[in-house]
């Protein structure tokens, strides 16, 4: 048996990496899980978390994203298994704000990652994508003509009312979004809310992002940060899950706000069928939708070619330059 076998199976119980074939679509997904004090390991093909009640069981293959709070730890084994999965794993700390993650594609294909640098490249195009998401959270709104000064002034406008109007249903007094980014116990109880549930919306937006194929940093309304399209489609959904979600936990008065808060975001996500949405509307927005380019997605396809600026791809794999060879003789 040659060493490159005997390390595949030596590893974790000599279980070999999962095929991406065997994976389960990232919209089929458990959304995320969230653990602290505890001790994460792997056995076979499966992620052990081991805490003071015990020990559980959770198949790699079907978890999107593991949020670990304080007092968690992780073996190797474990880390390279959830990579291999295609799974993001969010390491949130004490204060519940910074958040730090990974992940492997669940597709062999560049096509979506390269239609996204396509279009953010181009300003024309760029705008034209960043209308379109910014369309999606003004339904029956022409935003076709908007400049993005006048797009970001309309956002500001909603996301304000929205706060408000949650507010008046639950009752939760509101001034502002205030926070500090380094101690999650320095502001109110709905800042609290809001830091937890948009934590746990960015890590699945992260995931979903990543599973694709597609750059968390080329983003078309952010720009300049290396998660600033995960916060172009996080931002999608907060006025209909993370935004309502802050409100109704903080209305209840829980003792522990940020566990709470990923209850219900949890919940709520179930709910909303969030995963396969974000799927969909992702490969929308970057105009890859058709049955076509679904075909090119699937992940069994392993097509690697070489870059022609006339033909745009030839076949590689091949040894080229041998008429040349010819002629020096």
């Amino acid at each position: 048996m040659s060493d490159a076998n005997t390390a595949k199976r030596g590893r974790a119980g000599g279980a070999p990496p999962p095929d991406l074939v065997d994976l389960v679509r990232v919209e089929d997904r458990i959304s995320f899980l969230y653990f602290e004090h505890c001790k994460i390991n792997r056995r076979d093909n499966a992620i052990t978390v081991r805490d003071d009640e015990g020990t559980t069981y959770i198949p790699s293959a079907t978890l999107s994203v593991i949020l670990l709070g304080p007092g968690s730890s992780m073996t190797h084994d474990a880390m390279t298994l959830l990579g291999e999965s295609g799974a993001s794993v969010v390491w949130v700390g004490e204060r519940g704000i910074r958040m730090y993650a990974f992940g492997r594609p669940l597709t062999h294909s560049s096509t979506l990652l390269q239609a996204q640098a396509k279009l953010v490249s181009n300003t024309r195009t760029r705008l034209a994508v960043a209308r379109k998401m910014y369309g999606m959270r003004f339904p029956g709104e022409d935003v076709s003509k908007l400049t993005m000064g006048q797009l970001r002034g309309r956002e500001g406008v909603r996301v304000r009312r929205i706060y408000k109007e949650w507010s008046k249903k639950t009752g939760v007094p509101w001034t502002c979004r205030e926070y500090n980014p380094r101690d999650f116990d320095d502001a109110t109880e709905i800042n609290k809310a809001l830091s937890a549930a948009n934590v746990c919306l960015y890590g699945i937006a992260h995931s979903v992002i990543v599973s694709l194929g597609c750059s968390p940093g080329l983003g078309f309304v952010h720009t300049g940060h290396e998660r600033s399209f995960v916060y172009d489609i996080a931002d999608l959904y907060k006025a209909e899950l993370s935004i309502p979600v802050a409100f109704k936990t903080a209305a209840e008065k829980p003792m522990d706000i940020g566990a709470e808060t990923r209850r219900m975001m949890r919940d709520e996500v179930f709910d909303l069928r969030l995963l396969p949405r974000m799927a969909t509307d992702i490969k929308s927005l970057l105009g890859q939708d058709d049955s076509a380019q679904a075909a090119k997605m699937r992940p069994d396809v392993n097509h690697v070619a070489l870059w022609d600026e006339k033909a745009e791809e030839v076949s590689a794999g091949k040894s080229y330059g041998k008429d040349l060879e010819r002629e020096g003789d």
